[in-house]
């Protein structure tokens, strides 16, 4: 596990206090992920050494996580993307933990309430593809006892942090 994976870990179900500074600071490297520490000093109205500190301090916290690149699914040849619901035997979800981790494809993994006790997004190049992650490694599970496959045929992305950091 990853020191900012542990500090959000630890940090589960605390909110962390920020200003407005460390707010301008989030707001600015969420725009550009890209941008130097003396480019987000300059959008925050700080020095550069404030910055650093402040964007260390965050990385303590477990406010940032590690970084990484966005890369879009199909054009590397992800083009089947699907929500998979599934229906788990009781209490069984800890001992599925690392085999529902490494389903191909994975991009996001959610357990819920209600009639089914996870979700699973999964990005594959094919229908082909798919079919062997619902039949070959989820079916083949022995406590997941069904499953309902939902495509995704468009998808859009929220930002409901940054609605936070600018305080709406």
């Amino acid at each position: 596990m990853s020191d900012s994976t542990e500090a959000r870990a630890e940090l589960a179900g605390r909110v962390v206090d920020l200003d407005d500074v460390d707010r301008r600071l989030l707001l600015e490297l969420r725009r550009d992920a890209r941008a130097s520490v003396n480019e987000l000093a300059g959008l925050a109205n700080v020095s550069r050494s404030t910055a650093y500190q402040r964007l260390e301090r965050m990385r303590r916290q477990g406010v940032l996580g590690d970084s990484s690149v966005e890369v879009d699914p199909e054009a590397v040849g992800l083009d089947v993307a699907a929500m998979i619901l599934i229906d788990l035997e009781q209490g069984s979800w800890r001992d599925l933990l690392d085999d529902l981790r490494s389903l191909p494809g994975l991009e996001h993994l959610a357990f819920t309430t209600g009639a089914f006790d996870a979700v699973a997004l999964v990005r594959v190049a094919g229908v082909h593809a798919l079919r062997d992650v619902v039949l070959d490694h989820l079916l083949g599970l022995e406590s997941v006892r069904s499953t309902q496959t939902v495509f995704v045929l468009d998808e859009w992305r929220a930002d409901p942090v940054a609605a936070v950091l600018e305080g709406a």
